[in-house]
């Protein structure tokens, strides 16, 4: 386990998929990120895909090739590429199994910067082969809700910067599993903000088109404690509780990328949402979980 640390918080991070294990706010004496076993995750990084693909497989060059839900990078040990108090650098690069399911030479290097009013994310892709390569990233970080165990999830509400008369969100089919149809409707209960409501998330995710939100904030009333994350260079917000659960975490997950529309096996390079990278080229994509 890697740590970073500061006056304010402890961070750990696990080189087992690159995933944030906890924010610890060293004050309040209480953990911004979710640990049970209701969902044992916390904060996987999804990569070279986000969510389903038609069973579970996508086409390319005329061949079918298996993926897994989120991709496969949750599985896989990260080196270390730089260390220090404030800031952690894991690299991965493919190898002999990861070409069985994505036949693309990629690096993915995820820096982690601690500061004191948070922690940056940065992910950068790099195709190191001759091809070029499509993928998709997210991040799915789970934060407790409610914060520093003020209130209860119900309490708390979504805010947007800069302010939003609407938001609209991608119709989910469940097969039982999510993907879309492919239509957009309106969030329900948004008017400005968005109230946390365990019935919004009946479908079991909420995917976002983001036109032209900056930051989300996760806040109530009954806690002076916030969660802010910027969302600038992603297209897609995506918001997620287990379904029928009543659990007390909210993730909220910048995307770029999308699930498939329900249907046929899909050409990675014509996915809808995936990002196209050149030979030779890398694509950064970075985001701040502001903490209060």
């Amino acid at each position: 386990m890697e740590q970073l640390q500061n006056d304010n918080f402890l961070v750990e991070v696990d080189r087992h998929g690159a995933q944030i294990n906890h924010i610890y706010n060293r004050h309040g004496h209480f953990d911004y990120i979710w640990n049970n076993d209701l969902w044992p995750k916390h904060a996987p990084v999804l990569f070279p895909a986000i969510g389903r693909s038609n069973e579970d497989a996508y086409t390319y060059g005329g061949k079918r090739y298996d993926m897994p839900q989120h991709g496969f990078v949750s599985e896989y040990d990260f080196d270390v590429v730089e260390s220090s108090d404030t800031k952690l650098t894991l690299r991965l690069a493919a190898n002999a199994e990861t070409r069985k399911l994505y036949p693309f030479d990629f690096t993915l290097s995820i820096t982690f910067t601690l500061g004191e009013a948070g922690l940056s994310l940065s992910f950068a892709v790099g195709n190191e082969g001759d091809k070029p390569l499509s993928y998709s990233l997210g991040s799915h970080p789970a934060f407790n809700v409610p914060v520093a165990g003020e209130g209860s999830f119900e309490d708390y509400t979504l805010t947007f910067s800069p302010s939003q008369s609407k938001l609209r969100q991608f119709e989910i089919v469940k097969t039982p599993n999510p993907y879309r149809d492919g239509k957009l409707k309106e969030v329900e209960g948004f008017d400005g903000e968005l109230p946390l409501r365990y019935r919004h998330f009946d479908d079991g995710l909420i995917i976002i088109e983001n036109e032209g939100i900056d930051k989300v904030t996760l806040s109530s009333p009954k806690t002076s404690h916030s969660v802010s994350l910027t969302l600038s260079d992603f297209r897609y917000l995506t918001l997620w509780t287990k379904e029928g659960a009543d659990a007390p975490f909210l993730c909220i997950e910048p995307f770029n990328g999308l699930p498939d529309v329900t249907g046929d096996l899909v050409d990675i390079m014509h996915k809808e949402g995936n990002i196209l990278l050149d030979p030779g080229k890398t694509k950064t994509s970075s985001y701040d979980i502001l903490l209060s």
